[in-house]
C-alpha cells in the first residue's frame, strides 16, 4: 500500500509541473494531463490490491500480479506519455501500447481476486 500512496503523490505533482511549467500548445499539456490521469487511477488502484493481498493467499496471488502490471503499465504508458510531452518525441516505440495492457491485465487479474476472495 505505501508504492499506491507515493505514486498517488507523484502523480500529484507531476500533475502541478506539467500545468504550471509545462512549455508547448495545448495539444502537449493534455498528452501530459492524460498521463497524470492513468498515473493516479492506477496508484489508486495499487492501494485496492493492497487491501486485497492483506486478505488472504488466494486472493493475494492474484493481486500481487495486478500490483506488478499497474507498475510496469504506469512506467510504460504514463511514463511514455510524460516523455514525449516534455521531450516532443518517444525514443522507445511502442511502450505505450504495451503499458495499457498492463493497465487492462492488471484490471483483470483484480477482478479475478476478488471472485476468489468471495468463494
Amino acid at each position: 500500500m505505501p508504492l499506491g500512496a507515493v505514486l498517488a503523490g507523484m502523480a500529484v505533482a507531476l500533475g502541478a509541473y506539467g500545468w504550471h511549467n509545462l512549455e508547448g500548445g495545448e495539444a502537449i499539456r493534455q498528452t501530459f494531463m492524460l498521463s497524470v490521469q492513468y498515473h493516479m487511477w492506477h496508484a489508486l488502484g495499487l492501494l485496492a490490491v493492497g487491501w486485497h493481498c492483506s486478505l488472504g493467499p488466494a486472493p493475494a496471488r492474484w493481486a500481487a500480479v495486478s500490483g506488478i502490471l499497474f507498475c510496469i503499465g504506469i512506467l510504460l504508458f504514463s511514463g511514455s506519455l510524460y516523455v514525449s510531452a516534455i521531450m516532443g518525441n518517444l525514443p522507445l516505440t511502442g511502450t505505450t501500447p504495451v503499458g495499457g495492457f498492463c493497465f487492462m491485465g492488471g484490471w483483470g487479474l483484480l477482478a479475478l481476486a476478488t471472485i476468489s476472495w468471495r468463494k
